[in-house]
C-alpha cells in the first residue's frame, strides 16, 4: 500500500567519526537537511530554491512580497504545502494581474544553462529599485548589540546543527520578537518577512539581524517589504551599501563583540537609551 509522501525531516542523525588531536573516534552528528522547495504561482513554475523544510508558508509569503511578486499579503490568496519524494511544491494563487506580470516574465526567459537568480532574464529585472523606506524608527546602538546577544540563544536549529542562517527582528524597544533559521541566508530573511507580516506587525516598526553577510539581495528584500533598519554579523558588499543608501536604509555590518559599523543612515542609530 502506497502512502502519501511527508515533509522532509529538519535534520538527521548520522554517525561521524571526530578527530580528537590524536585520535579518530566514532561519534553521532546532527546534520540540517536541504531540500528543493519549487515556487509556482498560479500553475507556472517560478523558482526553485535550496531550503530548509520547516515554516514554509511564513516563505511563501516572504518570498512573495520581498520579490515584489506581490506588493501586498492580501494579494496572495492561497499556499498549498505539497510535500513531495525529494522536496517540497509550494502552490500559490496571487491575483491576476500580478499572474499577468510573472507570465511575462516567464516568456522572456529562455535558453540559459544555469539560474543564478531565477525568474528573471536581464540585469534590469535583477537591480529592482524599490520605495525608499518611511517611518520614523530611531534604535540606540546599544539595542542593537543587546539584540544580536539575544539572537545567539534562539537559533535552534544552529545549535542542534552549526549549519544555519538566521535572521531576526527586533521591535523599538530591542526586544527580538521573531527568528527564523534556514540553510540559506535569503529564505531565513524570506521566512522572517512572512513571519512578521503573518503576525500583524509592521516591518517598519521595527529592525532586522542576519547572522550572514549583507548582499544586495538582503539589502533589496528588506528595503522592499520596507524594513528601515538592517544590521548584519559580517560585511556588506559595495553593492549592497549603494541599495541601501539609494533606499534610505540604515544598514550596519560586523555587529560583533559590542562594535558595528553603520554604512548609510547613521540617523537612524541614536547614542540614547532613555
Amino acid at each position: 500500500m502506497s502512502h502519501a509522501p511527508c515533509l522532509p525531516a529538519l535534520h538527521s542523525e548520522l554517525d561521524v567519526q571526530r578527530w580528537d588531536g590524536r585520535n579518530l573516534l566514532p561519534a553521532r552528528e546532527t546534520v540540517i537537511e536541504e531540500v528543493p522547495v519549487a515556487f509556482v504561482y498560479n500553475g507556472m513554475a517560478h523558482a526553485v530554491m535550496m531550503a530548509t523544510p520547516s515554516d514554509l508558508e511564513d516563505f511563501a509569503l516572504g518570498f512573495s512580497l520581498s520579490e515584489g511578486i506581490v506588493e501586498d499579503a492580501a494579494e496572495l490568496h492561497a499556499v498549498e504545502v505539497v510535500p513531495l519524494d525529494e522536496g517540497v511544491l509550494l502552490r500559490l494563487a496571487v491575483d491576476a494581474r500580478r499572474a499577468q506580470a510573472l507570465e511575462a516574465r516567464r516568456r522572456g526567459i529562455a535558453g540559459r544553462s544555469s539560474c543564478g537568480l531565477c525568474g528573471v532574464e536581464n540585469i534590469d529585472q535583477v537591480m529592482r529599485h524599490p520605495r525608499p523606506v518611511a517611518g520614523t524608527l530611531r534604535v540606540p546602538h546599544a539595542h542593537l548589540q543587546a539584540a544580536f546577544e539575544a539572537l545567539n540563544g534562539l537559533q535552534v536549529l544552529n545549535a542542534r546543527t552549526g549549519a544555519v542562517h538566521a535572521a531576526g527582528w527586533t521591535d523599538a524597544t530591542g526586544t527580538v520578537r521573531l527568528v527564523r533559521e534556514d540553510v540559506g541566508r535569503h529564505n531565513a530573511l524570506d521566512k522572517l518577512v512572512g513571519a512578521i507580516v503573518r503576525a500583524g506587525l509592521q516591518p517598519q516598526a521595527g529592525f532586522a539581524l542576519i547572522t550572514s553577510r549583507a548582499s544586495f539581495e538582503m539589502v533589496q528584500k528588506a528595503a522592499t517589504v520596507g524594513i528601515p533598519i538592517l544590521a548584519a554579523i559580517s560585511a556588506p558588499t559595495a553593492l549592497a551599501v549603494r541599495v541601501a543608501r539609494e533606499s534610505g536604509m540604515t544598514l550596519a555590518g560586523f555587529a560583533r563583540d559590542g562594535t558595528h559599523n553603520v554604512y548609510t543612515g547613521a540617523q537612524r542609530l541614536t547614542d540614547r537609551t532613555g
